[in-house]
């Protein structure tokens, strides 16, 4: 499956064998998360090949039709009522051949790790708790569980032990933590290996988080 979406590429050492894919927020874009991967290798991260995509430029219903990079369209502040479904699932079939086009190239998908911010991380529970081929690792960064009533019927054996990362900050009111917390409710109750881990901070990243990421990164990235 090819994919049309455009993407900053970061690989931290020769011949990389590990591959994460991280997806940004809202009105953001690849460029967002790029200083993270001097940190997790200063934490001891081993060669990776780093991707962080472009969401494409769309209208955004909730800040009046301006157009921003955006994963799906936002369309309440509730999020999950009005869901752009047809938009999550299409950033979902791009992603999915992002994953695809890894395999292809050499890395097998026990160690591809998908992550995301807020809206990317969405499409990173969409996409991994759907994938067909096994995947290392979701990392799922103050976001909710999009698509949630259709969960049980599309999800996939392939990634039923995959470790999950889901992480929260206390304060955070765009994405309020009840959001976070429902999600990661919703997973434990169907077997899921979901970390809880929550920060006193805003809708944002912080540096305690990014250690606890490393930390989870570590047995999934090392593997012989």
């Amino acid at each position: 499956m090819n994919t049309p979406l455009h993407s900053v590429r970061v690989e931290t050492g020769p011949n990389p064998k590990n591959c994460v894919i991280w997806l940004h927020g809202l009105g953001a874009d690849g460029y967002d998360f790029v200083p993270v991967v001097k940190e997790l290798e200063q934490l001891g991260l081993p060669a990776t090949r780093f991707i962080f995509p472009h969401a494409p430029e769309i209208p955004v219903s909730i800040n009046g039709g301006y157009v921003m990079r955006a994963w799906y369209d936002i369309r309440n502040v509730d999020l999950q009522r009005q869901e752009d479904e047809q938009g999550v699932r299409q950033s979902q079939r791009w992603v999915d051949g992002l994953i695809q086009e890894q395999c292809a190239a050499g890395i097998a998908s026990e160690r591809i790790v998908l992550a995301g911010f807020s809206q990317g991380g969405a499409i990173a529970y969409q996409t991994g708790l759907r994938s067909e081929v096994p995947l290392g690792g979701i990392v799922a960064l103050s976001t909710y569980l999009p698509c949630e009533q259709t969960l049980d019927a599309e999800r996939s054996p392939a990634n039923q032990n995959t470790p999950i990362f889901a992480a929260h900050g206390e304060h955070d009111d765009v994405v309020v933590v009840e959001r976070g917390q429902r999600a990661v409710q919703l997973l434990s109750d169907r077997g899921y290996r979901v970390s809880w881990h929550t920060y006193p901070m805003a809708h944002s990243v912080c540096g305690d988080e990014i250690v606890d990421i490393a930390r989870f990164f570590e047995p999934l990235l090392t593997r012989a």
